[in-house]
């Protein structure tokens, strides 16, 4: 079996809930030593704030591609059997799950990291945003893993600006969010 048909990657639709035991079903097999999960919920407050729900809006094909490009990377970087993905879109009441991964795995340690480097790479590259609903307004956030990674190209531009260089641009044989990725070639490096 190919390894994208043990990848289990969906967005589910305004008022549809995440059903857990779904995507921890699909990643289960004998050979699990471990299954790994993260759950991520709407919480009651946030920086005093009184949290009402949380709304979810896509980009629903690019982060489909872009979430099962993170399950290849995954793949690529632990021993993994399977891995299960779900998002929500539209509103989140407070207690329920927004965001469901299930990473299994013949040994704990995989499964452990890979299940943090989904979540951590969903947050920080793809085209999902939300809104926190308080008792007094709301407002769109951004995800810290999102404005690290922003900061980190940030550093890099300004790293770039300095020095006179060339930039060209490859395609990779791994599919990723961004399609291309970037070789810096400095002067010196030119052949």
């Amino acid at each position: 079996m190919a390894s994208e048909d043990k990848d289990l990657v969906e967005i589910l639709e305004e008022h549809n809930q995440i059903d857990i035991a779904k995507y921890i079903n699909y990643v289960s097999a004998p050979q699990a030593g471990a299954i790994a999960t993260f759950s991520g919920t709407t919480r009651d407050t946030f920086e005093g704030k009184t949290v009402l729900e949380l709304r979810y809006e896509a980009y629903v094909p690019m982060a489909l591609r872009c979430m099962k490009s993170i399950c290849s990377s995954a793949r690529s970087s632990w021993n993994l059997l399977s891995i299960a993905v779900a998002h929500c879109l539209g509103p989140v009441p407070v207690g329920e799950t927004s965001v469901f991964i299930a990473v299994a795995a013949v040994h704990r340690a995989d499964a452990l990291d890979a299940c943090k480097f989904v979540i951590d790479e969903i947050k920080a590259s793809v085209p999902i945003w939300k809104k926190e609903v308080y008792s007094n307004g709301e407002v769109w956030k951004e995800n810290s893993e999102f404005l690290e990674r922003r900061l980190d190209l940030g550093k890099k531009d300004e790293m770039w600006n300095e020095k006179e260089i060339e930039v060209e641009v490859e395609r990779h044989t791994r599919k990723s969010c961004c399609g291309a990725k970037v070789k810096v070639i400095e002067e010196g490096d030119k052949k």
